[in-house]
């Protein structure tokens, strides 16, 4: 799987970084034919949740975008890696329902 990570308006740290890519990489345990997994963080005005992690997941015949709000970066990165899974979860039974 091809990772790419996005920080729009501020810039990441290393740790942040190797944080978010290593937490994507795990989606390959759900769905193992991920072909490019896109990152992008950014701040979002909300008070309650001012950042927001976004996932941009192709697998083939199928593109998956989740975005999660979050208290900081890496809850909002966790936060669309679980409902990531889930729709990988999803995409994959009915892939193999139609087989």
């Amino acid at each position: 799987m091809k990772t790419t990570f996005t920080a729009r308006h501020f810039e990441a740290s290393a740790d942040l970084q190797q944080h978010c890519i290593d937490s994507v990489e795990k989606l390959e345990q759900f769905y193992d034919r991920i072909v490019m997994c896109d990152i992008v963080l950014q701040p979002t005005p909300s008070d309650e949740n001012p950042h927001q992690a976004e996932l941009i997941i192709k697998v083939p015949r199928k593109v998956i975008t989740v975005k999660e709000p979050g208290k900081s970066y890496e809850q909002a990165v966790h936060n669309a890696v679980d409902t990531a899974s889930r729709q990988l979860k999803k995409y994959k039974d009915k892939m193999h329902a139609n087989q």
